[in-house]
């Protein structure tokens, strides 16, 4: 007995040793940079953007729907609102209503640099207008927020874009590299038509980016466990995107007289067998990288558990996972949207379908997802299809040891001192992902500050930006473009 105390002694002495060592050797992956201050007229670049969000440039699923007057009228704006920029730089409208700015650079021997934004901005829910603490198409400027659809997803950063590029103008900036503006008009539903049409564009001249930048970043405030400071997102893959149509036909008939089981009770418990036994996940990629920049930050417990994942991984996925924020980073999520079934109270419905959405985590696929929600339901009166056009897969990750990725950090800490940057998982999806045939140095990234009261903000009721954090997401810019492009 004695023996085996002393053997378990010893082992658990070892474990102890091992853990410390190991928190000991983690090290922060942060940049060293010098904070700079950037003046920006914070008034005047809020009420700038306060006219963009009143122009209804909104992307409906039916395109016929689409109102191109309205984005004419945008860019009417844009052109009168920013008259340096437009005067300097070259602009060409892409497929009818997507801009492609081009500021030339005197190297030519330079890769250019893309920063992209989009004009489109998804539809005001029906009956929540009034619950907006603004009208959602006034761009009111009120207790220190300016308020509209679009502030945050995704005229804030498109808007902040030429902000900046109109003061370093002002300044008498001029670049040694070439940069793009471009800015899809339909990115709220894949940008086929946009994004897409400029990408090709770039491509049938030639054009090989250095890196490109888009949205899908924030500076998040309070919303990782064991991080104080604020944590500055860089996206460096996005999820993929599928969504299933389960569809269930049986005989109809009378209420009075209903069989053991009815068509909306056979769908209801195979949409209840998908969120019981969702797809399996865990800390891998992408995320494992996040938690790799994040651990050596935090304080000595959190840190050596983020050390110690070979040892203590479960308890990193419980703690992180609680949160919907947390889970979507660690599987494929599954999401029933739409359920559709009957025509009377007294009526039996002969058939009901369902639509359930999927955002695939890097390292799973369609075909994998597919074959997850077959056995999980494992009914064959329950029938599955793929929603046209059909399944995105993940994109690929940039590196976090590139040139780029770097620059990107630097230019994060010289305007927000505070903040801790890290590689990330972009949960939902952007325009970005068209560009990865034209460099493999793509990232999302933003410096809006963001807190768990906003996350639903940004495609809900009550979009806004503060006046100082807008003005920060100028300097973010003016700064990003002074690193890149000197």
């Amino acid at each position: 007995m004695k023996r085996i105390l002393l053997l378990l002694a010893v082992a658990l002495l070892g474990l102890t040793g091992a853990l410390l060592v190991n928190t000991l050797r983690f090290r922060s992956r942060q940049v060293a940079a010098e904070p700079v201050t950037i003046t920006v007229d914070a008034q005047g670049a809020v009420e700038r953007l306060a006219g963009a969000l009143k122009f209804q440039t909104v992307s409906f699923q039916d395109s016929a729907a689409f109102d191109g007057p309205e984005f004419e009228r945008l860019h009417g704006y844009l052109a009168a609102t920013f008259p340096r920029t437009h005067h300097t730089l070259s602009r060409e409208t892409v497929n009818g209503h997507s801009l492609l700015y081009r500021w030339a650079g005197s190297d030519t021997t330079l890769a250019p640099v893309v920063l992209m934004a989009h004009q489109d901005v998804v539809p005001i829910e029906p009956g929540t207008e009034d619950k907006w603490s603004q009208p959602p198409w006034s761009g009111a400027i009120a207790d220190g927020y300016v308020w509209g659809r679009g502030a945050m997803d995704d005229k804030g950063n498109l808007v902040a874009l030429l902000e900046a590029v109109e003061t370093m103008l002002g300044r008498g900036f001029a670049p040694r590299r070439t940069v793009y503006l471009a800015f899809g008009h339909d990115e709220e539903v894949g940008g086929p038509r946009g994004a897409v049409r400029i990408a090709e564009t770039l491509a049938s001249r030639g054009i090989k980016p250095w890196f490109v930048v888009d949205e899908g970043g924030a500076l998040a405030e309070g919303m990782i466990p064991g991080m104080g400071a604020p944590v500055a997102l860089i996206g460096v893959a996005e999820k993929g995107y599928m969504t299933l149509e389960l569809s269930v036909r049986v005989e109809g008939g009378h209420s009075s007289m209903p069989p053991a089981e009815t068509a909306v009770g056979i769908l209801s418990e195979a949409i209840s067998e998908l969120q019981e036994h969702p797809v399996p996940g865990g800390i891998r990629d992408v995320t494992a990288s996040m938690f790799d920049y994040l651990g050596p930050e935090m304080g000595f417990l959190p840190r050596m558990v983020m050390a110690n994942r070979w040892l203590l991984g479960p308890l990193v996925e419980r703690m992180f996972g609680r949160s919907p924020e947390g889970n979507a980073m660690l599987r494929t999520t599954t999401a029933p949207t739409i359920f559709q079934a009957g025509v009377k109270e007294n009526v039996l419905p002969s058939s009901a379908s369902a639509i359930v959405n999927f955002r695939i985590l890097p390292g799973d696929d369609s075909r994998f997802v597919m074959s997850h929600v077959e056995r999980v339901i494992d009914d064959p009166r329950v029938e599955i299809r793929n929603v046209p056009p059909g399944p995105r897969e993940p994109t690929a990750a940039s590196s976090t040891e590139s040139e780029s990725f770097r620059l990107l950090q630097r230019s994060v800490r010289q305007v927000v001192p505070s903040a801790v940057v890290t590689p990330w998982l972009v949960v939902g999806g952007t325009d970005a992902r068209h560009f990865a045939d034209l460099t493999s140095e793509v990232y999302r990234i933003g410096v809006l500050r963001v807190g768990p009261e906003d996350t639903k903000r940004a495609h809900g009721t009550n979009e806004r930006v503060s006046v100082e954090g807008y003005a920060d997401m100028v300097r973010f810019f003016v700064q990003l473009l002074t690193n890149a492009v000197l």
